[in-house]
């Protein structure tokens, strides 16, 4: 199973950048779906997920009232709408796959290879 990230970018700060995630091997609305980031040196952290179905979300402290997820189901994509992007945000972002909305990383089974956030005037 492949999840695949898409989106990532160059943005200056205070701009936005939507990422998506999908897949042609798993019905994304079954799973919960969490994103991810790792930037250089430091340990992979919870960004944001969403619940399978009802989508109940989570959002960390350091993107709350910045980043939203939201599914496209007829599209098998989950998205993560970043605005007010600031420096500290760069990071690899990735997308996962499991079966509960978990913050952490170990409850996810299915990863994508990431996809690059850079934030920088």
């Amino acid at each position: 199973v492949q999840l695949v990230e898409s989106g990532g970018g160059l943005v200056q700060p205070g701009g936005s950048l939507r990422l998506s995630c999908t897949t042609s091997d798993l019905t994304l609305d079954y799973y919960a779906i969490g994103w991810f980031r790792q930037a250089p040196g430091k340990d992979r952290e919870g960004v944001s997920c969403i619940g399978s179905g009802e989508g109940s979300t989570y959002y960390s402290e350091s993107v709350k009232g910045r980043f939203t997820i939201s599914r496209d189901n007829a599209k098998n994509t989950v998205h993560l709408q970043m605005s007010i992007l600031k420096p500290e945000d760069t990071a690899v972002y990735y997308c996962a796959a499991g079966p509960n909305l978990d913050s952490d990383l170990k409850g996810y089974h299915y990863w994508g290879q990431g996809t690059q956030v850079t934030v920088s005037s």
